[in-house]
């Protein structure tokens, strides 16, 4: 499961790679690449959506792979579907610790973000045009050719004389983006349902949590408070890469989820 602002295709190298030994399924969450433009962007919609294909294709014995906000579908899809999954491998998890909770709204920091985010430019000349502003971006600088030509190829849909546009909208990204924040600074209240972050407690297979050494430090806190609620937990750290691992260093997110899988 990707993360936020991005998409299945920019898993290809770790799939391509499992695909020897497992049936891989990669998914567009809801408001990106191909997947559904929807109403609402909280925590339990995105964990519904995975339960829903869960049980669509009638799956077992799921083994979950996740980035980032990716990462929490499968922790809060776990919790909600007791038995489906052998293991969870989760890089880096958006995660909020319920028991430190805090009121109030939003940081101007925060706010500055997600606010920020509807200034995004959407729309290029060219895809070639994108790749080459993306690949001087501090986000993608470290990506790998393939995976930033996968972004660039499927997380953009083609307009008329060569123009593209991001599939995921910055107005989509920016509410994606506001619950979590919240959960970010402990103030994500959750919904009608409630706040999925207390269930982790419950989840009852194995759950390796990674973190990148060159990664911020906010992943890390999010990492540890996921280690924190989770009972069947265990830990280990990439070196060399920063919060798009998957993308950076794939071979070494192969070997390491094979390793989980012994």
């Amino acid at each position: 499961m990707h993360g936020t602002g991005f998409i299945a295709d920019v898993w290809d190298e770790v799939a391509r790679e499992l695909a020897s030994t497992y049936t891989v399924y990669a998914l567009d969450r809801r408001g990106h690449g191909a997947s559904h433009k929807a109403e609402s962007y909280h925590f339990l919609d995105f964990a519904d959506d995975l339960c829903w294909v869960v049980d669509a294709l009638d799956l077992n014995e799921i083994y979950g792979v996740g980035h980032s906000a990716g990462a929490t579908d499968l922790l809060v899809a776990a919790k909600r579907l007791p038995g489906r999954f052998i293991r969870l491998f989760v890089m880096e998890p958006t995660v909020m610790d319920p028991r430190a909770a805090r009121s109030g709204t939003l940081s101007e920091e925060s706010l500055a973000l997600v606010e920020g985010t509807l200034r995004r430019r959407a729309e290029f000349d060219s895809a070639d045009a994108v790749f080459e502003r993306y690949r001087s971006a501090p986000t993608f600088a470290d990506w790998t050719e393939t995976a930033l030509r996968a972004y660039v190829q499927h997380g953009f849909v083609p307009l008329d004389e060569g123009r593209v546009r991001l599939r995921c909208t910055p107005e989509t990204e920016s509410a994606m983006l506001r619950p979590i924040c919240e959960a970010i600074e402990q103030v994500y209240a959750g919904d009608a349902r409630g706040n999925p972050f207390g269930g982790l407690a419950e989840i009852d297979c194995p759950v390796r949590v990674m973190t990148a050494v060159k990664s911020g430090p906010i992943y890390k806190e999010m990492a540890r408070r996921a280690v924190s609620l989770i009972p069947h937990v265990s830990t280990a750290v990439f070196e060399g890469a920063g919060h798009c691992v998957a993308q950076e260093v794939p071979a070494a997110v192969v070997e390491a989820i094979r390793e989980f899988a012994k």
